[in-house]
């Protein structure tokens, strides 16, 4: 490839990245799942972000299998779903579970206690000591059955 097409992409590829959204529908993404999407995948999770804060529940499997890229950045995952549910409330977010499958909603719970464990729910830097039994009683008994 000469040198001129090289530079046009170059550019284009960093337009792209650069239109990556850190937040959206008043939902944080946090850093480390943040960093490893590309313009796509970015993408992807925003809109499987409005469908859950639309109430469709097809969206819930769809963020429990999201590509988290492990570790710190499936803790981020887990922060998105708490503030989903924070956002539409806990009974709205047990409703959808309720329509759902056991195959559908597997790793939920899990990804929900490490997004209350690991994420900055007060935007203060710090993490508190929040539990899925003592924010979300009625979805973690759903959650447990």
């Amino acid at each position: 490839m000469t040198r001129i097409l090289k530079i046009p992409l170059l550019l284009i590829l960093l337009t792209f990245n650069s239109c990556k959204q850190k937040e959206t529908n008043g939902i944080e993404i946090a850093e480390t799942l943040y960093v490893h999407q590309d313009y796509e995948t970015n993408k992807e999770l925003r809109k499987l972000i409005k469908e859950a804060l639309d109430q469709k529940e097809k969206a819930i499997p769809k963020l429990t299998s999201f590509p988290c890229g492990g570790g710190a950045g499936c803790y981020d995952l887990g922060f998105v779903l708490t503030q989903i549910i924070y956002l539409i409330g806990e009974n709205n977010f047990n409703q959808m579970v309720l329509r759902l499958d056991t195959n559908e909603i597997k790793g939920l719970r899990s990804l929900i206690r490490a997004g209350l464990e690991y994420g900055d729910h007060n935007n203060d830097g710090k993490v508190d000591d929040r539990t899925i039994e003592k924010e979300f009683p009625i979805l973690n008994t759903t959650l447990k059955e």
